[in-house]
């Protein structure tokens, strides 16, 4: 406990390991038994030579990660179709027990320009329709082949085939969920390489890890990464001047910018869900207490105040109000203030304490850390019932971040003596590590919808 105070009087806690000079590794560590089987067909290249990408790859991958779905072994597949014509019995497709099966073909269309076309299968309608269903519309009868889920053609740039791939995971995951796919998202992060001289990074990739670059290099420490809700920009904590300050730096250009610099403490930033404004915390006047500043004119107001810590502020979705965390009842515990009335009340009772609360993009939960015998857990606590869910069985969790879909939480933890990020669905029942092959990673923020 004392090192979790330590962190918040200099304004964040420690935040999650990372990877800077290679993707970080995805190790699934529980969940895939209790997945939705999928079939993914490798994309047929129409070409002549090595296909140009591994579409298949990408998006088996990227479906495993969602914790929702297994992709059936290519072994098992009875064929390999790339189209719903080449499909000749739905019924041995049916029999896997998948729900879908996509398939997909790659042509070129001209120098590094691809044709990729891809179509989504439900079998067992396919099975029991034989393809084709007639219905009457007030224009008269009609045909639709309702066994595709969603099916699409596009010419992509070979520069851009990852993205793309991507772009089909996020399709078909909305296609059988109902729900955006977030596989389009990136995640910032901050990797130590100790011994070098400019030992932190301030890092961004996709958010599966892959092509990572490098924002800023400090010898000193960098903490709490926020994107704007445009998935622009970054602000975040700086000690290279030998003190906090709080920065925002353009993603794409790298230009930045100092937003405050006040004695002692300056942390925590959080952007307002319409841009407008940075919640921080600042201990100018005193104590660490929360303030919103207003980034058009500067101006300044500060929303708690009390002697003790109050720290980590975050917005509500709705931005009418924020979650933070603060000592004023002994141990840390999660508070909701409102910003119209200034009324505050505690919401997390259960366990020892609570701290780093984030409301889900629905508004219906928080998600938090949960101290209990002192471990500590990521924990999710639903409004305005108060259930409780600990999703996470590992005992040092910290800074979670949660997917703009909801979906899923990215948070630190320890693993062999090392930082790492790990990955746990809303429901626990999904979880990965995404272990560094050198190095620490601190603060994972999830970027929204790109």
């Amino acid at each position: 406990m004392k090192r979790i105070i330590l962190s918040m009087v200099l304004v964040m806690f420690s935040l999650v390991s990372g990877q800077a000079n290679a993707g970080l590794e995805i190790v699934i560590t529980e969940g895939t038994d209790s997945a939705r089987p999928i079939a993914v067909v490798p994309f047929k290249w129409l070409g002549t030579g090595a296909a140009p990408y591994n579409f298949t790859e990408v998006v088996s991958s990227d479906l495993i990660r969602s914790g929702r779905f297994k992709p059936v072994a290519l072994h098992e597949l009875p064929s390999r179709p790339s189209t719903d014509a080449e499909i000749e019995n739905y019924s041995e497709w049916a029999r896997l027990g998948v729900e879908a099966v996509l398939v997909g073909s790659v042509a070129e269309f001209a120098a590094g320009r691809y044709e990729v076309s891809y179509q989504l299968i439900d079998p067992l309608r396919g099975q029991i329709t034989g393809g084709l269903s007639e219905y009457i519309k007030d224009e008269g009868l009609v045909s639709e082949q309702d066994h595709i889920l969603d099916g699409r053609t596009s010419v992509v740039l070979d520069s851009q085939f990852r993205q793309y791939a991507h772009r089909i995971s996020d399709v078909v995951y909305e296609a059988l969920t109902g729900e955006r796919g977030a596989f389009l998202t990136r995640i910032a992060y901050v990797f130590v390489e100790h011994g070098t001289r400019l030992p932190y990074q301030l890092m961004v990739s996709d958010y599966d890890g892959e092509n990572a670059r490098v924002l800023l290099r400090s010898p000193e420490p960098l903490m709490s990464p926020a994107w704007s809700p445009d998935g622009s920009k970054l602000a975040y904590v700086s000690f290279e001047n030998k003190t906090a300050e709080i920065f925002i730096q353009d993603i794409y250009t790298t230009e930045r910018e100092k937003l405050t610099s006040f004695p002692r403490i300056n942390g925590s930033p959080a952007w307002s869900p319409d841009g407008k404004k940075m919640a921080m915390v600042l201990s100018k006047d005193g104590a660490p207490n929360v303030y919103v500043m207003d980034l058009a004119s500067r101006r300044l107001k500060q929303i708690t105040d009390h002697w003790r810590i109050d720290t980590e502020p975050k917005w509500t979705p709705d931005g009418k109000s924020l979650v933070f965390t603060s000592e004023r009842g002994g141990l840390p515990q999660v508070y909701r203030v409102d910003l119209d009335s200034a009324r505050i009340r505690r919401t997390t009772f259960n366990g020892d304490s609570n701290l780093g609360g984030i409301v889900t993009p629905d508004g219906k939960g928080l998600v938090m850390v949960n101290r209990d015998s002192g471990y500590y857990h990521i924990a999710r606590q639903d409004f305005p019932t108060g259930n409780f869910q600990q999703l996470t069985q590992t005992t040092l969790d910290e800074s979670p971040s949660i997917a703009p879909n909801g979906s899923m939480i990215i948070y630190s933890t320890m693993h062999n003596n090392q930082q790492v990020l790990a990955l746990v669905s809303m429901d626990g029942r999904f979880q990965a590590r995404l272990p560094s092959k050198a190095g620490d990673v601190k603060a994972p923020a999830w970027s929204p919808f790109l």
